[in-house]
């Protein structure tokens, strides 16, 4: 299987590229450039602007966030999932550093390439706000938590 076979069969696997015809999978993984991270090496950081979105075609990431108290790991994604796109649909600064837990293979997709999928694809839009949502719900759940626990400790 070719190299662009590959890309686009993670593509086809992942949720957020779900519906979206062969041939234009074809194309994203075609315009899109492949970037291999080292173990430690960073995707990109906190506070940078954002140019673009990475789908991690292999290993995984740990998405960390500076704190008062220091750095603190927000998540680990993996294969078929999606970082970096906050930045790209807001045009806000990096939330987050997001730094490769061992070899991590990735299709780094550019913001226009991206945009434009997102206007062409209804559904993909539909997927990605779903995983936001997602994402959103269990910080919120997260915060609820430590919020309870730092009360329990005041009493």
């Amino acid at each position: 299987m070719s190299l662009l076979s590959n890309e686009v069969e993670v593509l086809r696997r992942s949720p957020l590229f779900q519906g979206i015809e062969p041939a234009r999978l074809k194309l994203i993984a075609f315009t899109s450039e492949t970037a291999l991270f080292a173990p430690g090496d960073v995707l990109f950081r906190q506070g940078e602007m954002g140019d673009s979105a990475y789908v991690i075609l292999s290993g995984e990431v740990a998405v960390l966030a500076q704190s008062p108290v220091g750095e603190i790991e927000l998540a680990r994604l993996g294969e078929q999932e999606i970082v970096g796109e906050i930045g790209i649909l807001c045009d806000v600064p990096r939330t987050a550093t997001v730094r490769a837990c061992g070899e991590v293979k990735t299709l780094r997709i550019g913001k226009e390439c991206l945009s434009e999928m997102l206007d062409a694809f209804p559904t993909m839009a539909q997927a990605m706000l779903r995983e936001l949502a997602f994402r959103l719900s269990h910080t919120s759940s997260e915060l609820v938590q430590l919020r309870t626990e730092a009360a329990g400790e005041k009493h």
